[in-house]
């Protein structure tokens, strides 16, 4: 598909993203690569993260891959000093590794609980402790004129409640907390935005197969707004959006990119049925005498 956005929109500008060798975090590398910023991406799989790396420079995309771990505070600063250090500045920092898999509350031990918390929630406030110096106003590779940007990948399950994901559930509830407070204590005193992206079912990820295969079906389309998967493009022009020009006073905000999915609930009465019970409730209002209480109809 096609960008709205100007080719050189981030030109100049150096990105970092966790998670960025697959999935969402792959196409938001390469959407800021294709629109000027040169990239390097963080993961803990190191022939994922090669593999990734030759496809962004075989796009003419300028990008480097750093292994580590988000969990770890040795790899974070790691990473992010070698960023610095390879390209003399850090303008954005996207947190998108994440971990999830479905098991019920009763059957998820402590330490799988404790797991996704680290990897979603630790892990994000970790990389943006760790990313601070380079990103505030007046930091390494930056002048007095502003700050850097932080975005960071959430979801919608914590909004209401989701099934056999309570683990996901808390940790992206704490990922938005990290959001608000970031954007309000950093916003403040070093000019640095933080915004967030709940993503909804988004096609050819591992995300939908592994924690959709029964959702996204034929039924869905009967209550689902939108109805449809989304794309990895997506999310990615929704961060070029936020880290770009054009979201300048956009601070504090999760947007959700999810076609209204997470407003979806079943049809517990067909329209058909609906219109019939309000001809007969409009019938009734027509036919009672005017002046008679109902109770003496």
């Amino acid at each position: 598909m096609e960008s709205p956005f100007k080719a050189d929109i981030v030109k100049g500008k150096v990105a970092l993203i966790t998670g960025g060798g697959s999935g969402i975090g792959f196409e938001i590398s390469t959407q800021f690569g294709k629109h000027g910023a040169s990239v390097a991406i963080m993961g803990r799989r190191k022939q994922v993260l090669e593999s990734a790396v030759s496809a962004l420079q075989s796009l003419g995309i300028i990008a480097v891959g750093f292994e580590g771990d988000v969990r770890k505070q040795e790899d974070a600063r790691r990473v992010v000093e070698s960023t610095f250090k390879h390209f003399g500045r850090i303008d954005i920092l996207v947190n998108a590794a994440a971990g999830n898999f479905l098991v019920s509350a009763e059957d998820l031990s402590p330490n799988g609980f404790r797991t996704v918390m680290d990897i979603d929630s630790v892990g994000t406030f970790t990389m943006c402790h760790e990313a601070l110096k380079y990103l505030k106003k007046g930091g390494p590779g930056r002048n007095s004129s502003g700050g850097g940007v932080i975005l960071n990948i959430s979801a919608t399950l914590h909004y209401t409640a989701a099934w056999y994901q309570i683990h996901v559930s808390a940790a992206k509830a704490a990922v938005d907390s990290i959001t608000r407070n970031l954007a309000l204590e950093w916003g403040t005193d070093y000019d640095i935005r933080v915004n967030g992206i709940a993503p909804g079912p988004i096609g050819d990820t591992p995300g939908l197969s592994k924690l959709a295969p029964e959702e996204i079906n034929s039924k869905a389309r009967d209550y689902m707004p939108l109805y449809k998967l989304g794309d990895k493009w997506d999310i990615a022009m929704a961060a070029l959006y936020l880290f770009s020009a054009a979201g300048k006073y956009v601070n504090g905000t999760t947007l959700i990119i999810d076609g209204g999915h997470w407003l979806s609930r079943p049809r517990h009465i067909t329209k058909e049925a609906v219109k019939q019970l309000s001809r007969a409730v409009e019938k009734r209002s027509r036919d009672k005498p005017v002046g008679v209480p109902t109770s003496k109809l």
